[in-house]
Formats: C-alpha cells, structure tokens, sequence
C-alpha cells in the first residue's frame, strides 16, 4: 500500500463513495469521514471493508477531525449538506455545514502539513447569469443559501494557499449524475429521480418549462478531476468541472424513455425557488490547469447509469 494518506471527507457520499472506491483500487492508503447524515453506507458495500479507515465524524467538530487528518498527503473535501431546494427550506444548517465545516477541514489539513486540499465546489456560485457557457471570470450572482455557502466556503479556500502555505483548487461541479445517486431523497437530483419514476411507470416531474438546460457531469470525470488536480501543480484557483454541453430537461426525459424503453410524458409543476435556467460550462481552465478531460460522454454515462438502476430495481 502507497505511504500517500488520501482523506475523503464525506466518504460515503455519492460522489464520495467514488473517489473512496477509485482510490482503494489504485492500492493508495484511504481515510473516510463522514458523519452518515446524508452519506450511507451501503454505498460502500463493493469496497473491501479493510481497505480504508472509517471516521464517524462531522466536519463541523473541528477537535474530532485531528485524528483522520495526521499525516495526511491529499484532502478531498466532499462533505457537505447538498441541494439547493433543501437549503431554502433549512438555510442555517447548509451554512454551518458547508462554510464552517469547510474552514474546519482547510484548518485541519493545514495543521496536518497536508500537501493539497481539492475541495466540492459548485456551479450554482454562477447564479442565473445569461452568458453562456459560464466561465471563471464570471461574477459570482449566487440565488440560494446553498449557493451562498459554497461561494464563501470558496472564497475560504482561495486565501489559504497565500496566508499559510497550503495549496487548494477548487472544483466548481455542474450538475453531477451517475451510479448509487439516492432517488429517493424530495431533494434529489434529477437524473435518478427521472430515471426511478420512469422504471416505476410514472411519469418524471419537472419544476418549469422542461426547456431549462443542464451541463450533466459523468461521476467518473469527477474522480478524475480529483486526483488530476491533487496531483498537479495547480493552486489557489476555481475550476468548472462538466462536458462542456448542454441538453434540456425536455431532451433528457425523451432520452431517458429511448433507453428505457417507456413513453411517459413528463409532469410539469411550478418553478423551485433558486433554481437557475440554463447552465453550461466552459472546462478549459481546467483542461490547462491539470489536463482535465471528460472521458466519459453524457450519453454513455446515461446509459450506463440507467443500467445501474434497471439492475437494481429488478434485484
């Protein structure tokens, strides 16, 4: 096993559970936290129980979090409490967790001597700006408290690498899907939802038009983002992690029924609060910074996705 301590916060998240898999199979040592608030650990149950160290902790207790963190190499900050809609019904605790954890975690690997902190951005910092696609030069416009707390807990993260010498990147993720996202939650996000109402005959749910736009992000190219940038030389900056394109919800739901072999015509209902119109990232800062590339396309990760679910609905 490699001397290199990777600690995965939020370890037994959906994209958590990832990274923790990715690593492990790569014969790196492994440390998860995570509280199992939202994270679960079924979603760990393909991975070898012995091959990483567990730590039921929240980020938000910042003397709990010293032990995970000594000797620690490489932090991959995923914990979070995740969904806009959920932090316009509970705002204080999406800014507890999200920007006090955060600084808890940036302050614990600084004590640590960790070498680099990537840390779960997202694209919801944008807010509804016009300009398409969205790139970094852009003005952050949050719209929720969710938004919000991960503008500021990117802000956090910036000045560390100039005020105490520890390097970060931030991975601005655009609307991320794939296996063992939980379909279950009113929060989820739309991919499984769709996919879960479609294999149980109903038809999928959109909020608005259908004809708002997504930049849908493979998890597979997230890992990768991870471990690409904590590798690199890259630092102190902010990245968009996606495809680079864009499709309706319209488009996705039509697609979902080729693949599934269903003619559900969606449900439409009133737009959600802070929810944004149209979404498309531009990955080249990324591309530059540490030779970012989705190798996975939107579409072959829909199918195999929707694979994933088809198998699991018929176990």
């Amino acid at each position: 096993m490699s001397d290199t301590v990777h600690v995965v916060t939020g370890g037994a998240g959906f994209i958590g559970s990832h990274l923790v898999r990715t690593l492990v199979d790569r014969g790196e040592c492994v440390r998860l936290i995570d509280d199992f608030s939202s994270g679960c650990r079924e979603n760990l149950a393909e991975i070898d129980a012995t091959a990483y160290e567990v730590f039921e902790v929240d980020i938000r207790d910042a003397k709990a979090l010293e032990p995970a963190f000594r000797d620690a190499t490489y932090v991959y900050h995923q914990a979070a409490v995740p969904s806009v809609p959920r932090s316009v019904d509970d705002p204080v605790t999406s800014i507890t967790a999200n920007v006090e954890g955060s600084l808890n975690v940036l302050l614990a690997a600084r004590d640590a001597g960790a070498a680099k902190v990537v840390y779960a951005s997202s694209s919801s910092v944008y807010g509804d700006t016009e300009e398409l696609p969205k790139h970094e030069g852009l003005r952050p416009a949050p719209l929720s408290p969710y938004a919000v707390s991960k503008a500021s807990a990117e802000m956090l993260g910036l000045i560390f690498p100039k005020l105490y010498g520890l390097e970060t990147v931030g991975l601005r993720y655009f609307n991320v899907f794939g296996p063992r996202q939980d379909p279950n939650s009113q929060y989820a996000a739309v991919i499984p939802r769709f996919i879960t109402r479609l294999l149980d005959g109903k038809p999928p749910i959109i909020y608005g038009d259908g004809e708002q736009t997504r930049d849908f992000t493979f998890v597979e190219n997230v890992v990768e983002a991870n471990l690409g940038a904590a590798r690199s030389s890259a630092s102190g900056i902010s990245v968009n992690i996606a495809c680079g394109d864009r499709i309706s919800l319209n488009q996705l739901a039509s697609r979902l029924n080729e693949i599934l072999g269903t003619k559900l015509t969606p449900e439409y209902q009133d737009t959600r609060a802070g929810d944004v119109r149209d979404s498309q990232a531009d990955i080249r800062r990324a591309r530059e910074a540490f030779g970012f590339d989705p190798a996975v396309s939107f579409d072959e990760g829909l199918c195999r996705t929707a694979a994933w679910y088809q198998k699991q609905s018929a176990s």
